[in-house]
């Protein structure tokens, strides 16, 4: 019984207040599906031989590193006075080098950051990772939460992604509790929707646990949840929405329709100075052949590469730490 109370302990407590830090403190975090970020070499027991040199994508080192560079070139450009995101939530990673390539060996290199990762066992391998910023979150637990799709016989899908660090308050130290998610594909009619929500009670039942523990926990879930904010999966949620529907009319375009299906989601304890919003960075976008406007300019189109960045965009909240 000691050992499941120290588990539980450590998944789920807030720790006390230590001291007084500064007032008015933002933390910036950021969320985004890079559409299929895979390195150019084989991940023995996933498949992903379409992402290799010799596959249907023609995925080489070239186009690598040139998306590298630009999901790195993207991360930078939306710095503010407070620094650049504290918190980068990454969806559609391959695996742990894909990441120490994107933080240690692109732009990115002298900005400081640190990752952590799932090893999911979907089965082409797509993981999500948290990017963050040590000095400002100091990350001190980190847990993978399988979805149990399999024993519900279903194809095993991607890991959520749980993460506990400190956190400098105007009031002092604190913890936020972080979740990241991608939930299973919208494809397959009736299975899809199982699938998804079978990975939403799984996200919910995770943050009402730390709930349980500590009332006022604060609490950030962000993530492509392949839904938007009407979908069922959200019925039984225990965070609230930050999108804001006024800045832009989504994060993802597809057949002439746009849709916002990544979302930053908070506990009622987490202020924010403003809505979560796109990132339009002129870079991201490209002009709309069929419509008026812009939409993301994707890294392929089918199986063809296109040379863009990411079909979803990214989307910005500033976390309000003053109190």
């Amino acid at each position: 019984m000691r050992g499941l109370f120290l588990f539980c302990l450590s998944f789920c407590v807030s720790f006390p207040l230590m001291g007084q830090g500064r007032g008015g403190r933002t933390l910036r975090v950021m969320e985004w599906n890079v559409e299929n970020l895979f390195d150019t070499v084989h991940d023995v027991g996933f498949h992903d031989e379409e992402f290799l040199p010799q596959g249907e994508r023609r995925w080489n080192s070239a186009r690598y590193l040139r998306k590298l560079k630009d999901i790195s070139r993207t991360i930078a450009a939306t710095a503010t006075d407070d620094g650049v995101p504290h918190l980068v939530a990454l969806c559609e990673v391959e695996n742990d080098s894909v990441l120490v390539h994107l933080t240690r060996r692109s732009t990115l290199r002298n900005l400081g950051y640190d990752f952590v990762s799932t090893a999911s066992r979907d089965a082409r391998g797509i993981d999500v990772a948290l990017l963050y910023q040590p000095a400002q979150f100091a990350l001190f637990t980190q847990r993978n939460i399988i979805v149990p799709n399999g024993t519900n016989g279903l194809n095993p899908t991607r890991d959520i992604l749980y993460v506990a660090g400190r956190i400098i308050t105007g009031s002092g130290i604190d913890t936020l509790h972080v979740f990241v998610v991608h939930m299973p594909s919208r494809r397959g009619g009736t299975k899809g929707d199982r699938h998804r929500m079978i990975a939403a009670r799984t996200l919910w039942n995770a943050v009402d646990s730390v709930l349980n523990v500590n009332a006022k926990a604060r609490i950030v879930a962000m993530g492509d949840f392949n839904a938007t904010a009407r979908d069922a999966i959200f019925k039984k949620r225990s965070l609230r929405f930050t999108d804001d529907k006024r800045a832009h009319v989504g994060t993802y375009y597809y057949r002439n329709v746009w849709q916002w299906l990544d979302h930053i989601m908070i506990s009622e304890t987490v202020s924010y100075r403003s809505p979560a919003k796109p990132v339009t960075l002129p870079w991201l976008m490209e002009k709309n052949v069929n419509q008026l406007g812009k939409h993301p300019r994707r890294t392929f189109l089918g199986p063809a590469y296109h040379g863009g960045i990411s079909d979803h965009l990214p989307i910005i909240l500033d976390i309000d730490l003053s109190r």
